[in-house]
């Protein structure tokens, strides 16, 4: 019976330890050497110690980089950012349709390299504005004009990241594409390497260069194939498909023969233009997807979307449901407007030009 006592007796002081959660290094107080916790009690008492020792870890784990981003960043700073974004973009838009499928491009491109920070702007000696691959890239004067207009109302307070990031959403919306929020908060980098720019993708790669190229920058094969999507309207130099259009691409079966027929009466010189949607190429549409089930994708890249398996299915799913590629286009987007951002207070700067870092 005494011993009956004791035992009852310590183990309501272990329950009351475990209650109240006190921990002592890496045990719990053991009163009566000759007491042993049953299972469930033991379990429950080691599973809250390696909770509490978890939460305490994840406290110096500092969050990503657009976990500093947000919606309202310029609410009080710059209250008309966005009016002002999309009244220049829309402008010139209107004088040149072209340049809303640029603009997006030029994202992009800011994007692949070195992440979301303006560094594509960046025009001098070596800068990634001046590679070759980045030759055919416009829309320099829009991103300049937009950042002239904001530095007038708000002084040294935005970044040229930050209006890129929001001029290719309002160059979709004008073209017809989907509407979504753009989180604030990115800093302009200091770097521009125009050899970094060479790895960007130029419309003859295989789609596992492709993923390959994706996942490096934390976006999926889905992804890869919705921003795929944005070659819905925009156009591309005969260059770029030159070896397409070889004498021997007649038995290439990954273009309809018509198409190429078309193609080669279009592109008598490399430096003609020929649009990416022969369909509706003024149009932010999923017919894209409908273009390539029928050998019609201009770019190499493009049209190995719908031959390769893992991304085949992706392409018929977007073509049969024009709503869901516009949905996932803006979620996409806001993925790639996330890539490797410079977020922090000691890192990057706002530039007061986008061409040339702040003196």
């Amino acid at each position: 019976m005494k011993i009956g006592i004791t035992y009852w007796w310590c183990l309501f002081i272990v329950f009351f330890f475990h209650i109240h959660q006190l921990e002592f290094g890496t045990t719990v107080l053991v009163l009566a050497k000759d007491v042993t916790l049953v299972p469930p009690l033991k379990a429950a008492i080691s599973t809250s110690i390696k909770t509490k020792r978890q939460a305490a870890v994840s406290k110096f784990i500092p969050p990503p980089p657009e976990a500093y981003l947000s919606t309202t960043y310029y609410l009080n700073s710059c209250p008309n950012l966005e009016g002002i974004i999309q009244q220049k973009v829309n402008a010139w838009v209107q004088r040149d349709y072209t340049l809303a499928a640029s603009i997006i491009r030029l994202h992009f491109h800011d994007c692949a390299v070195r992440g979301c920070d303006a560094s594509i702007l960046l025009n001098h000696a070596g800068s990634e504005r001046t590679a070759d691959a980045s030759k055919t890239l416009r829309g320099f004067d829009v991103i300049d004009e937009i950042k002239a207009e904001v530095e007038k109302r708000c002084p040294k307070t935005v970044s040229c990241a930050d209006i890129l990031t929001a001029a290719a959403r309002d160059a979709t919306v004008v073209a017809g594409g989907p509407f979504w929020e753009v989180p604030f908060g990115r800093k302009d980098g200091r770097v521009s390497l125009g050899r970094e720019a060479e790895g960007v993708p130029q419309g003859r790669e295989n789609v596992t260069a492709l993923i390959d190229f994706f996942q490096a920058r934390g976006l999926n094969i889905l992804d890869l194939v919705v921003l795929s999507g944005s070659h819905t309207i925009g156009r591309s130099t005969c260059y770029s498909i030159r070896q397409r259009l070889s004498n021997n691409s007649f038995n290439d079966p990954s273009i309809d023969i018509k198409y190429l027929n078309y193609l080669k009466k279009q592109c008598r010189w490399d430096t003609n233009y020929v649009n990416l949607d022969a369909t509706t190429p003024r149009t932010f549409d999923a017919i894209y997807y409908t273009n390539l089930e029928r050998k019609m994708g201009l770019l190499l890249t493009d049209q190995l979307l719908y031959s390769d398996g893992r991304s085949a299915p992706l392409v018929s799913a977007l073509a049969s449901q024009p709503s869901l590629f516009t949905d996932q286009f803006a979620v996409s987007m806001v993925k790639l407007g996330n890539v490797q951002l410079l977020t922090g207070r000691n890192q990057g700067e706002i530039r007061l030009n986008c061409s040339c870092v702040n003196p």
